[in-house]
């Protein structure tokens, strides 16, 4: 087997100019592999698709109830936002009813996402709060508060809270613990690395919802809340929005740093995660529609609403169109 495959290419005046590769992998809820490209079992660190799996601790331990989260700040807690006014307002809700100031974050900060992609200007004062893992993190908070552990260390790979999401998200993927390879991820948590499989496993037990034996309820919270507040979970004119929106609630996604993404489909209990080595971003959104064409997952609706994310055509910077970016992949059936 080739581990990692073509699955995106780009052409400039009919010349083949970048070829994008990488690998698939289809599963279901029980974990049987059900289509693939490449090596589905490749192992990847899982980034930011990660966080729906990351807030399980404090959504099983009644978490939201406890401090009388909405609905959109549990979408915050699963999020890579962009950093708009809606999710700074949302963060900061969240800190509030944790007692604490958006100080004890400890994710860093940087210029918030929807100011580089022109969606609006720049704030006057950019904090920890517009960065884009600010929802997770002050989830972590208050997880601390409510178990009553200490917050100044709270992204410490021995916390008590960082030991519980380990074993939690092993149990969700099929692998134990010790299986998962740590490294820190870029707003200083700890991350981990999983076969394509294993954390495909995982988007489609969270797409079942409350029909998951072990974690039914927290599922259905986490899942119910991303699919109804995508725009809080990603962000004006981002890939997760628009994919979520066009799945009309059955569709859970959550892209992650340097070519993840994570799809699952309620309907079906079937999820897939797709690696482009290189973390190229347009491939990785272009890709993410040819599995889903491949699939067969696609009415003629979402295929309109998601020509854009195809990035057929290439542009220069008058608007010339000078190339064009198509689809190389062939999903195979794992029977």
């Amino acid at each position: 087997m080739t581990p990692l495959v073509p699955l995106i290419e780009s052409y400039r005046g009919g010349t083949l100019e970048c070829r994008f590769f990488g690998a698939v992998a289809v599963v279901d809820a029980a974990g049987k592999l059900v289509a693939q490209a490449g090596d589905p079992h490749w192992v990847t660190f899982s980034r930011s698709t990660l966080k729906a799996l990351q807030a399980l601790p404090f959504v099983k331990a009644g978490g939201p109830k406890f401090f009388d989260f909405s609905r959109e700040k549990i979408a915050m807690m699963c999020s890579s936002h962009s950093g708009e006014p809606m999710h700074v307002e949302q963060v900061q809700g969240m800190l509030d009813k944790a007692g604490l100031s958006y100080k004890a974050l400890q994710c860093g900060c940087h210029v918030p996402y929807f100011v580089e992609a022109g969606v609006g200007p720049a704030p006057e004062v950019i904090d920890e709060r517009h960065h884009n893992c600010s929802g997770k993190h002050a989830g972590f908070l208050a997880a601390c508060v409510q178990k009553g552990w200490p917050v100044a260390n709270y992204l410490a790979p021995a916390h008590p809270l960082q030991q519980a999401i380990r074993r939690e998200v092993a149990s969700v993927v099929g692998l134990a613990p010790e299986d998962l390879k740590l490294g820190i991820d870029g707003c200083s948590a700890p991350n981990f690395a999983m076969p394509l499989s294993s954390l495909a496993r995982g988007y489609a037990r969270l797409a079942t919802g409350a029909a998951d034996t072990e974690f039914g309820e927290s599922f259905a919270q986490l899942s119910d809340a991303m699919t109804a507040h995508p725009e809080l979970v990603s962000g004006t004119n981002r890939s997760d929005k628009a994919f979520m929106n066009a799945g009309r609630g059955d569709w859970v996604t959550k892209a992650g740093a340097d070519g993840v993404q994570a799809f699952a489909s309620r309907s079906r209990k079937q999820a897939f995660t797709l690696k482009i080595s290189d973390g190229n971003k347009i491939a990785v959104q272009a890709a993410t529609i040819a599995v889903l064409d491949q699939l067969g997952w696609l009415d003629q609706r979402q295929k309109d609403e998601l020509r854009p994310w195809r990035f057929e055509a290439i542009a220069n910077t008058k608007g010339t169109r000078v190339g064009e970016r198509k689809s190389v992949m062939k999903i195979e059936s794992a029977n």
